[in-house]
């Protein structure tokens, strides 16, 4: 039988026996459900991906989108399988019910989009997209700018992308140059090129939107200086705008996404008989870093779901085969004529698998979590409450995004080493899986750039409130497991050393007087943090299944007992380096390199 794409027992125990999901639905904006929609819509979600999306993922991997001067092409099973995620609602599940949504909770949500990424990461990202680009327009754009580009995002028929990073900027926001010249009637012309643009060109809708990032004329240098916009690539009176497609990317993975070079501005299209792109400004001018931020951080804890799905389909791949492929004889047989046993049998392969289990269950719960403390912003009955679930969700992002984009694709790697020489073939899901998740310790942001992120701005942000936040919310855990006693008293121990130290840790590195020194090792740092905060993830799960008997729960106590004994001990040596205040990659010079 084929492996599954995800464990739906696991995201079970998940969403009910730890997150209690239903009990969000006492509340107004989730009140017409209950734990029968909310299972129905995760179903739902889990058929599509089985059926129409992971059937496809070698067709898109190895056909990929072409390009003949004029259009872009993609296999017919992409804008299929688009077509039909689209008739479902699940697209709009999360949004507001006014612009067709089903306002169901963010963890439900983002439950189902880990089966869309399982299934196939690179037909899910089109939807992905869209849904960000949507949420943003509901948080900044005006009521007529949600009326028009909103409502088709949710109903599937136009879809969504960032256009951020430009050739000669990449991440460097500040120095972007593409300009929006503002004319009599509202409206601003666009110019400039936009690099690595998801999702820029296709026929998969009847239209594509596209956030700009773009500077006004006489506005502030800098990052203070940009603005967004809503350009279209069809205008509402059906013009075609001034967005020409310069070229496709080729990547190593994701290659049914296409990845595109837009120039905006050419004069190829003359909407209104004037070259230029017609952009409508989202909110006030030069606020538009803030509010792409909205996007950028939801699409953030999205790539990080997307590569733990890619790391659990691998997982569950990889233990299927192990459980099958019989290869040697238990360590100690001495008959050669002895039958041969499952390589699952062996230490080493058991070790490989129970490691990549603590990473993609760790990793879906942490994804889960992060969904819930949204809700919890959202909702929260009181402003102590939301303001609370936003700092801890700020800070944790960073974290959602890197850490399983690290781990997750580890997992992958640990599957094609389960699978041997097959695994190294393309014969076998393993290699394409790996490729594919290659990507995410990339885009919407490197580790770099999530470190600088972290130990640069989230936990020293407001006076250190937000780490402190943390702190306490873990120890409130660690509590939990020491009242319990007995491993989890051990594990819960262990945490609180881990986390007591990345607090100090911290103030070393923030209390000296060099700021290039304080994030010389962020990288390394978020590694730390990362690997703390899973292993409190870990005993969040191990007390969810205190008391239960089943191999599941059996499974859970081994994979936070792993994580406890094997993984968090690497943050050890991690955090003495960041104590020393080393100046080693400070000081180096290129020359030497």
């Amino acid at each position: 039988m084929r492996a599954q794409l995800i464990s739906r027992a696991d995201l079970d125990f998940l969403l009910h026996d730890w997150l209690r999901v239903v009990e969000l639905c006492d509340r107004e904006r989730y009140a017409e459900h209950d734990r029968g929609t909310i299972d129905a819509v995760v179903d739902l979600a889990a058929q599509v991906a089985t059926e129409h999306f992971a059937p496809h993922r070698k067709v898109s991997d190895t056909r990929e989108p072409e390009f003949d001067g004029e259009r872009v092409t993609l296999p017919d099973e992409v804008r299929a399988a688009l077509k039909v995620l689209g008739d479902t609602g699940i697209v709009g599940a999360g949004l507001d019910e006014r612009v067709g949504g089903m306002q169901l909770p963010a963890v439900v949500v983002q439950a189902c989009f880990v089966w869309l990424h399982a299934g196939n990461v690179a037909t899910a990202a089109y939807p992905m997209l869209t849904v960000a680009a949507a949420n943003l327009l509901l948080t900044h754009g005006s009521s007529e700018q949600v009326q028009t580009w909103v409502r088709p995002m949710v109903e599937g028929r136009y879809f969504g992308t960032m256009c951020l990073s430009e050739p000669q900027a990449g991440s460097s926001l500040a120095d972007v140059t593409t300009r929006a010249e503002p004319r009599d009637d509202g409206t601003h012309r666009i110019t400039g090129t936009k690099m690595w643009i998801s999702g820029g060109e296709h026929e998969l809708g009847e239209n594509i939107v596209h956030l700009v990032l773009a500077k006004i004329p006489g506005g502030p240098a800098g990052v203070k200086g940009i603005s967004l916009f809503v350009v279209p690539r069809v205008l509402e009176n059906g013009e075609r705008n001034d967005i020409a497609l310069a070229g496709l990317n080729h990547k190593m993975g994701y290659r049914g996404t296409v990845n595109t070079v837009l120039n905006f501005g050419e004069g190829r299209a003359t909407p209104g008989g004037e070259a230029g792109a017609v952009g409508y400004l989202v909110g006030e001018p030069h606020t538009g870093l803030a509010q792409m931020f909205h996007m950028m951080n939801e699409a953030r804890v999205g790539v990080g779901a997307g590569a733990t799905a890619l790391g659990y389909a691998g997982y569950l791949l990889a233990l299927d085969h192990a459980r099958t492929r019989t290869q040697g004889r238990p360590a100690g047989a001495k008959d050669p004529a002895s039958p041969q046993v499952p390589i699952v049998a062996h230490t080493d392969v058991r070790r490989m698998l129970l490691a990549s289990k603590s990473y993609v269950e760790g990793a879906l719960a942490l994804n889960l979590y992060c969904g819930r403390l949204l809700d919890e912003e959202r909702t929260a009955g009181t402003d102590a409450e939301r303001r609370r679930a936003h700092l801890l969700l700020e800070v944790l992002t960073p974290v959602a995004k890197s850490w399983p984009s690290q781990w997750c694709l580890h997992a992958n790697d640990l599957a094609i080493q389960i699978h041997g020489g097959y695994g190294y073939t393309r014969d076998h899901d393993v290699e394409q899986l790996y490729r594919d998740n290659r990507l995410n310790p990339i885009h919407e942001g490197t580790h770099g750039i999530q470190g600088l992120d972290l130990l640069g701005r989230k936990v020293v942000m407001q006076g250190g409130a937000g780490l402190t936040l943390l702190r306490e919310t873990i120890g409130q855990t660690v509590e939990r497991g020491r009242a319990v006693g007995g491993e989890l008293a051990v594990h819960a121990d262990a945490v609180a050393a881990a986390v007591d130290r990345v607090v100090e840790v911290t103030g070393i590195v923030h209390g000296q007087d060099d700021p290039a020194l304080a994030v010389a090792h962020s990288s390394v740092y978020l590694e730390a943090v990362g690997h703390v905060v899973l292993a409190w993830i870990w005993l969040e799960q191990a007390l969810a299944a205190e008391g239960r008997d089943g191999d599941l729960y059996e499974g859970k106590r081994a994979a936070a007992r792993y994580f406890v004994r094997h993984e968090l001990p690497r943050t050890g040596p991690q955090l003495d380096l960041l104590a020393s205040l080393d100046r080693t990659t400070l000081d180096v010079r290129d020359a030497w390199l």
